[in-house]
């Protein structure tokens, strides 16, 4: 029987606003009639591998609220296994997200059970093909889940967002580290404004103990360093409609490729074509593309950027 892919992360309902601009300190904005949108970028990448192709369990907490039942019944209606999902007793997380026309988002999240999902909740760890981890919960809860998958040779794939300092213990155990280029600013204090600037970050990164380093470039690419090896991906050229989650699709095609027997090449290529599918579609969890659309895309059989 195949291995799973185990996402343990974070569970939000997006709360989304169309706006004419972003708001700047002190101003009031007029906007649409705000939409609902299951998110969180553990639910994301949960449910971006399912659509893809991959068997998937998500780890992490809801709140008692209504909110955290339709989280729940979201991720079971995509196929992914929630029996090691936690109900804590408060409400669940929310995301405040604005959207301009030109499809660029503001992201204010709320944590709610997600910040009360300590060790000490945890399932006894079992085998996996793979575990994607991200930073929308408590750091001593990554670094418990990372210590278990590495002592059982699970590979770890870590996108490590929202951004903040990474615990020198946790960088040895990651096989692949997937960011975009506000994080590894964040993490070297080196700018990048082009690929080969974000080639240069992603060197130094992998020096830092960490096999393969993907490094995300939004509508520039992106660029990826393998042990010896080295690479850029264009981006496809579409018609962004909204970037919410992109990030999210692109990390759980990944994972469900490399969790299929693909090699790193063949994966960045599946999802980097998934991610691309993302910015099509308003929406979170509605962006997230399935694997028989992703192949098509990625072939050449579809082209939203009309």
């Amino acid at each position: 029987m195949p291995k799973p892919i185990r996402v343990v992360g974070s569970l939000n309902m997006d709360l989304v606003v169309q706006v004419p601009h972003q708001p700047i300190s002190g101003e009031t904005v007029l906007g649409s009639d705000y939409a609902t949108y299951p998110g969180g970028k553990g639910a994301n990448q949960a449910v971006a591998a399912a659509r893809a192709g991959a068997e998937v369990q998500m780890w992490g907490a809801v709140g008692s609220d209504a909110f955290g039942a339709i989280l729940k019944e979201n991720l079971e209606q995509n196929g992914i296994d929630t029996r090691q999902l936690t109900e804590l007793p408060g409400p669940s997380g929310i995301a405040l997200i604005t959207v301009d026309p030109s499809g660029q988002n503001r992201i204010v999240v709320s944590p709610g059970a997600n910040g009360r999902y300590t060790p000490e909740g945890l399932p006894l760890f079992t085998p996996a093909a793979l575990l994607l981890l991200q930073l929308e919960i408590p750091m001593p809860t990554v670094l418990a889940v990372a210590e278990q998958a590495f002592a059982q040779g699970i590979p770890i794939l870590l996108n490590p967002a929202p951004i903040q300092p990474l615990p020198g213990s946790l960088l040895p155990q990651i096989r692949y580290l997937v960011l975009n280029e506000t994080e590894a600013t964040s993490l070297t204090q080196s700018p990048i404004e082009t690929p080969e600037q974000a080639q240069t970050v992603a060197q130094r990164l992998q020096k830092q103990g960490i096999p393969t380093v993907i490094l995300t470039l939004g509508g520039a690419g992106l660029v990826w360093v393998d042990g010896e090896e080295r690479g850029y991906l264009p981006a496809h050229s579409v018609k962004v409609v909204d970037t919410t989650a992109a990030g999210d699709g692109f990390c759980g095609a990944l994972a469900a490729c490399l969790a299929a027997g693909g090699s790193l090449k063949e994966a960045l290529r599946f999802a980097n074509a998934a991610a691309a599918l993302a910015v099509t579609r308003a929406g979170a969890q509605p962006s997230l593309a399935y694997r028989a659309e992703i192949e098509a895309f990625g072939a050449g059989q579809r082209d939203p950027s009309v």
